[in-house]
């Protein structure tokens, strides 16, 4: 674990993307980018260092450099354009105050559908901004009645006003470019050079093969070459096209928003896409808007509108300004919007619609895995090109002989068609070498399987946002996790209560208070709050909508004999102060019907407490709080906190109305928030998710340290991380158990120094778990971070791997983050720590096995061309080979599922070696196996097969037929080798592998096709059962082999890092020569 931490440190793993970058952009490695924030330089230079032969295939799963900055022009373009609209009705406005507004029978817009405002209006109101033609109207008000829908209760929402409304103002959707046709892969797979390469020789052959034969034989060698080769085509473009459906479906997933609207007075949830004009949607910090609309009230409700105007400006809604733009944030604040325009009638419509959607983004591993098929077929490029000339020297020498021991080549005797032909057939030959030597496949083999990874993880409620994310993961060494909703159910309820200085029997018995206190209890409940309660008018079952806490201090509410909607009304709304993650309160002045004005605060129990100097009795009465009455609040707070209960204090301030601000400067009103009278605290109870301890526990084992940073009271912290088996004791100490503030206090060098040790922090704010994220990440540690609020965004981003709350969080948390956990449980946490291992180990699985038919192919080829001028491979053998190798092999290797024994072995360091000594161990016994025994019955097959009975030319391509069978047989019983690539039991959970033995089986069918009928297209002929019973045991050997290889140690130290040792010594000797001349 500290050797993988010093790696990482010595690599670059700093406090944030800028400085990760810096460091990995000197490095000396090209393949070797940072996990997130990549720049544009470092991603163009491992384009330029990458040995590819298709670009357009090898590519087209990364970043489209091209494409983003044309991405960019039109961002710019369509910002630019709303803003000149904008700006022209601004000036046009202030010159001709009167004669701006728009006569709404004079537009030309013929309304629809008993709708007295045509689309066109509605879209031209929301583009223009225009305030004037608002108030003409009638203001929202009369724009309501114009659309026909409520703005209280929203619009009624039956299915046939909702079809309606779609037709008439359009649906908030946006025209998409269609996806790549299944047409356009198999272009892209054609563009391969190599493959070109051998469809031109194969068309040469088979024109000098029917010029210079007949045509019914003359065809076989030039046609069977260019099936072969259409056949690979076929087959990766139809590998390539499943990726694609894969990232679309995932993609559309991604963009599937899910929001509240009011319809007919109900909050209910629906699909972004599924918004219409007329519909009331509440807004909240965090909310992306959803669709272009109006103001129609609220309270310091600020919008983030960089988005669409490209300026970090954040913008306040009112009645003055109420325009909101579909796709920017709620910066603060809450209030409701009416929409007015969606889909393409808005700005953002109309700038996704000019903006594809793009699937690009390379990954560290996809990069590194480019470098090792560049270095693998550097090496094949040079076998290939000594197997050609060698070849071609012993050909025009007349060195090479036919089957029958008669020369090939004889100078002055041959004609030129036959030696042309017998050229084409050697460089094709050289070419097939070229295709089975640069492993194209390898690197798309990471987006196959995390394409796979990707939609399995869905059905484990994960939803991958940053393809990265899936691999670092894999690597995560600790995961700082939420408490409320993602170790804990979620599910509040007010189970204590301590009102009037007395602790209630029965939390909602109202009896026992005096109406003064009740009612200013149930003032402050109903009013200070972003939840609602929906009271259906036939009486039935009331809901509650809101956040857990909200609904349930709403519905504690309820049982004192709160009446929501009437409540309400009795007072009226001056300002309000949000809920603060930092102060950890929110506040709300209200004005009764007699003028009087209360301000009521709710919030962390401590916190208010510490306001308070007053308290209120059962009774009514008011009276200073003492230093003993003090002492026993505090004691009531700590005992549920104690009680692992989230604790929760009411209090509020009668103030002279005099001292309100008028209405125009409210808006930057600071309400007092101190001399306050408290009036209870309620203790609220949110049990552990089920499993969660099992989670833990797993996480532990694996090598993942689990720590909490939640901003709840740090006793509750402590009793759920016991609870939750974070915590091993309940008597831990600091630094162990934390206080956010502490932390914050101290010196950057101090909070490193201690991050390590931390296990619970509380009271944190969301800049106290960036300042952790920070701190652990320059230990060495890969950072994994659960967050669901707005202020979680820069931890998130900061962090290895960001995961937001797919449930409580917010639209910037989830913008932020690289992965959302759609059902916020832990234990999908887990689930994607292991796939993330799952990833990683799948990719060295197929490397091992790709390698060792690499290594095994070139060197039989090379050792069989020099010494006897001939290949017992070809083309079309080496095609299949290729194709069993390439993109067979990554379907059946790359989507094993992940297993439980990935969770017994450490993280995976994101520097480590690719290739580890393991896999070397494995591929060299298995390589070296297959090539001895192959070149054995190359040399002297004849005479161990006794094939002398048959005639030379026959008996020659018998054993080349036996050579090729046993070979691919070799290759499917290897397979199952580089399952467990560091496992004895290499057969454990095959079965449930359906893909895996569905591509072995179809495999193996092809190959006893191949040898028994298809042998004019490969040059092979039909062997008896004994030699298919040969080249059987041949094949299973390996897994003997296999097993018993596994039981020679391998050194610790990367056999990379030896050779880097020697590399470094000779340059230190060099650099030391140079200094002394």
């Amino acid at each position: 674990m500290e050797r993988r931490k010093s790696m990482d440190l010595e690599m670059g793993v700093t406090s944030s993307s800028e400085d990760n970058d810096i460091i990995v952009a000197n490095s000396e490695d090209a393949f070797d980018i940072p996990p997130k924030n990549a720049s544009k330089d470092r991603l163009k230079r491992w384009r330029a260092a990458a040995l590819v032969l298709n670009a357009s295939r090898r590519f087209r799963y990364t970043l489209d450099l091209k494409r983003e900055e044309e991405k960019e022009r039109v961002r710019r373009k369509i910002r630019a354009h709303a803003q000149v609209i904008r700006a022209a009705f601004l000036f046009k406005e202030a010159g001709e105050r009167e004669a701006v507004a728009i006569n709404v029978e004079t537009k030309g817009d013929n309304p629809k559908g008993g709708f007295l405002i045509g689309s066109e209006q509605l879209t031209s109101l929301s583009r223009d901004h225009n305030l004037s033609s608002l108030q003409e109207l009638g203001g929202v008000k009369g724009l309501s009645n114009l659309i026909k829908t409520d703005v209280e209760k929203g619009i009624d929402g039956h299915e046939e006003e909702i079809l309606e409304r779609k037709e008439i103002f359009s649906s908030n959707t946006y025209p998409r470019k269609k996806g790549r046709s299944f047409f356009l892969f198999l272009w892209d797979a054609c563009k391969d050079l190599t493959l070109i390469i051998l469809i031109v020789a194969a068309v040469i052959s088979l024109v000098l093969g029917m010029t210079t034969e007949s045509v019914s034989e003359g065809w076989y060698d030039g046609g069977s070459i260019l099936f072969a080769v259409i056949l690979v085509i076929c087959v990766t473009a139809t590998s390539d096209y499943r990726q694609s459906l894969q990232f679309q479906h995932l993609n559309e997933e991604k963009q599937n928003i899910h929001l509240e609207v009011i319809r007919g007075g109900r909050r209910i949830e629906i699909s972004i896409f599924d918004i219409v004009v007329g519909d009331v949607i509440p807004l909240k910090i965090g909310d992306q808007v959803p669709a272009d609309g109006i103001f129609i009230s609220g309270h310091s409700l600020s919008i983030d509108e960089s988005s669409m105007t490209g300026e970090s400006k954040i913008v306040n809604k009112d009645p003055k300004d109420p325009f909101l733009m579909s796709g920017c944030k709620v910066a603060d604040g809450y209030g409701n919007m009416m929409v007015t325009a969606v889909g393409i009638n808005t700005e953002w419509g109309l700038l996704m619609a000019n903006i594809s959607e793009d699937n690009g983004e390379e990954t560290p591993l996809q990069v590194r895995l480019n470098g090792v098929a560049t270095f693998i077929g550097m090496v094949g490029l040079t076998v290939a090109g000594l197997v050609l000339a060698v070849l071609l020297i012993r050909f025009f020498t007349g060195h090479t002989r036919n089957p029958n021991g008669t020369k090939q080549f004889i100078a002055g005797k041959t004609s030129l068609k036959q030696g042309f032909n017998g050229a084409i057939k050697i460089l094709t030959i050289a070419v097939t070498i070229v295709v089975v030597a640069v492993p194209e496949g390898l690197p798309l083999a990471v987006t196959l399987t995390l394409a796979y990874s990707m939609r399995k993880m869905m059905s484990d409620k994960a939803l991958v946002r940053r393809l990265s994310s899936c691999e670092t993961m894999g690597s995560a060494t600790t995961i700082c996790s939420d408490k409320t909703g993602t170790l804990t159910l979620n599910q509040m309820t007010v189970v204590e209560s301590y009102v009037g200085g007395t602790k209630m029997d029965d939390v909602s018995n109202v009896r026992l208070m005096s109406a003064n206190l009740s009612d200013l209890l149930i003032e402050g409940i109903a009013q200070n709050t972003t939840g609602n309660i929906f009271e259906p008018e036939d009486g039935g079952a009331v809901e509650v909508t809101g956040s857990p806490t909200e609904k349930a201090l709403l519905s504690w509410g309820n049982k004192l004999g709160m009446k929501f909607n009437s409540d309400r009304k009795k007072t009226s709304i001056l300002h309000v102060f949000p809920f603060n993650s930092e102060k950890k309160r929110g506040g709300v002045a209200v004005q009764l019907k007699n003028k009087e004005v209360n301000v009521h605060w709710k919030g962390a129990a401590e916190i208010v407490l510490s306001c308070c100097t007053s308290c209120i009795s059962l009774d009514g009465t008011i009276h200073p709080i003492s230093s003993d009455q003090m002492e026993e609040y505090k004691k009531q707070i700590e005992k549920m906190a104690e009680s692992s209960l989230r604790c929760v204090a009411f209090a509020y301030r009668p103030i002279d109305s005099e001292s309100v601000p008028k209405e125009e400067n409210r808006d930057n009103w600071v309400l007092p928030e101190e001399e306050l009278v408290l009036l209870g605290i309620v203790g609220i109870k949110d049990p552990c998710r089920p499993g969660v301890k099992d989670a833990v526990k797993l996480c532990t084992s694996a090598g993942v340290k689990v720590r909490m940073v939640t901003g709840d009271n740090l006793q509750t912290a402590k009793a759920i991380a016991f609870e939750c088996g974070i915590l091993d004791t309940q008597n831990a100490a600091q630094p162990t158990i934390i206080e956010g503030r502490v932390f914050r206090a101290m010196s950057e060098a101090e909070r490193e120094s201690i991050a390590d040790k931390i296990t619970v922090m509380g009271r944190s704010s969301p800049s106290d778990k960036l300042l952790l994220v920070q701190a652990l990440k320059k230990r060495g540690h890969v950072v994994a971070v659960t967050g669901d609020g707005t202020n979680d965004a820069p931890a998130l981003h900061d962090a290895d791997i960001g995961l937001a709350m797919g449930i409580a969080g917010t639209e910037v948390a989830k913008e932020s983050s690289d992965i959302i956990i759609l059902d916020d449980n832990f234990a999908s946490v887990v689930k994607v720590v292991r796939w993330g291992r799952s990833v990683y180990a799948n990719i060295q699985k197929f490397i091992q096995f790709q390698l060792t038919v690499n290594v095994a192919a070139l060197v039989i080829n090379v050792i069989a061309a020099i010494s006897s001028g001939d290949v017992p491979l070809n083309a079309v053998e080496l095609l299949w080979v290729n194709l069993i190798m390439d993109t067979l092999g990554a379907l059946a290797l790359a989507t094993e599922p992940p297993t439980d024994k990935l969770m017994d072995r450490p993280p995976v360091g994101r520097r480590e070696p690719l290739i580890t000594n393991i896999m070397w161990r494995n591929l060299l016994i298995q390589a070296i196996y297959q090539i001895v025994i192959l070149l054995v019955f190359n040399f002297g097959g004849k005479s161990i097969l006794n094939l002398s009975n048959s005639s030379q030319e026959h008996a020659e391509k018998e054993k080349n037929s036996f050579i090729f069978n046993t070979f691919v047989l070799c290759q499917i019983f290897n397979e199952f080798n580089a399952r467990k690539p560091d496992e004895k039991n290499v057969f454990k959970g095959v079965t449930k592998n359906s893909f895996f033995m569905g591509i072995i089986g179809v495999t193996t069918i092809l190959q006893i096709l191949i040898i028994e009928f298809l042998g004019k297209f490969t040059s092979t002929v039909r062997l008896s059962w004994q030699l298919w019973l040969i080249s059987i045991v041949i094949g299973i050997i390996s897994w003997p082999l296999g097993l018993i290889g596994k039981f020679i140690p391998v050194p610790e130290t990367p056999f990379e890092d030896y050779f880097a040792r020697i590399f470094c010594c000779k340059k230190k000797q060099e650099e030391e020569g140079e200094t002394e001349n």
